[in-house]
């Protein structure tokens, strides 16, 4: 098998492209499309190849079945299976980190844990009315740096509910659109035709134009905390020694509650 092929062909997720519109279907609906190592890799060699003069013009990205994506895959979480500690390489696997085209994010269903890194990630966001979110790191014993980009985009008022309170807390969709954390909602069936006409749309203008324009606004959105961020990812890297990071995916494996290790007294 050629490189090129093997950079294309995925068991993890789907792909179409058709008039400088690329669209990626993350394709693990029996884990709801979890992103798995596996996962990570082929989608991080996936958005190279198209990186450059075979980029696309605008990129649509959604799930397969109920879910748009639950997150870390909790058979590495309770393998202790970690990302990199590089944030560059750990986050490889989102397509605006590589190619310098908009992103749209279709969010189908539940969209939880690390699958929030798709939304953070994502120029524009499309929800479907029945989809919903949880920032569930906490709750698995990890701290999520997805959380920082989510507030410099919207607030950290609109972030810190769920960011705070984990699996406990859901954003519906429409919540999710006042707290702007989401461009549009639209019904569920309308979905993928409104991701699909705002990427036509966006593919039929000037290539080069468009490239500018984006880059003044991710430069906008992520500029500012980018020192912050390398910050937040150091602490996600520290907490994967704790034994919190261990406890929360295994209590969850075995359907019961966790024994959080508690703090020294008088430790914040």
């Amino acid at each position: 098998m050629s490189q090129e092929h093997d950079a294309l062909s995925s068991a993890t997720f789907s792909w179409t492209e058709q008039g400088g519109v690329l669209t990626v279907t993350l394709n693990r609906p029996d884990r709801l499309n979890a992103i798995s190592h596996r996962n990570r890799d082929e989608l991080t060699r996936f958005w190279i190849h198209w990186r450059g003069d075979a980029a696309p013009r605008c990129v649509v990205l959604t799930g397969a079945g109920r879910a748009f994506c639950a997150g870390a895959d909790m058979h590495d979480l309770v393998a202790q299976a970690q990302p990199s500690a590089d944030i560059a390489v750990a986050l490889g696997f989102l397509p605006g980190r590589t190619l310098d085209v908009p992103v749209i994010a279709a969010v189908n269903g539940l969209c939880v844990g690390g699958g929030l890194c798709f939304v953070a990630d994502a120029d524009i966001t499309v929800a479907a009315d029945s989809a919903w979110f949880s920032a569930t790191h906490v709750s698995m014993g990890q701290v999520g740096s997805v959380g920082l980009e989510l507030a410099a985009r919207a607030s950290v008022a609109a972030v810190a509910p769920s960011a705070l309170s984990g699996a406990a807390s859901r954003i519906t969709a429409s919540t999710a659109l006042s707290r702007g954390l989401v461009s549009e909602v639209v019904p569920v069936g309308q979905l993928l035709a409104r991701a699909g006409q705002l990427a036509r749309m966006i593919a039929a203008q000037s290539p080069e134009a468009v490239r500018a324009t984006l880059r003044i606004l991710r430069t906008r959105a992520r500029g500012p905390i980018e020192r912050e961020l390398d910050d937040a990812w150091r602490a996600v890297v520290a907490l994967w020694s704790h034994p919190d990071a261990t406890e929360g995916p295994r209590a969850h494996a075995e359907g019961r509650r966790p024994d959080w290790q508690h703090p020294a007294a008088g430790r914040p």
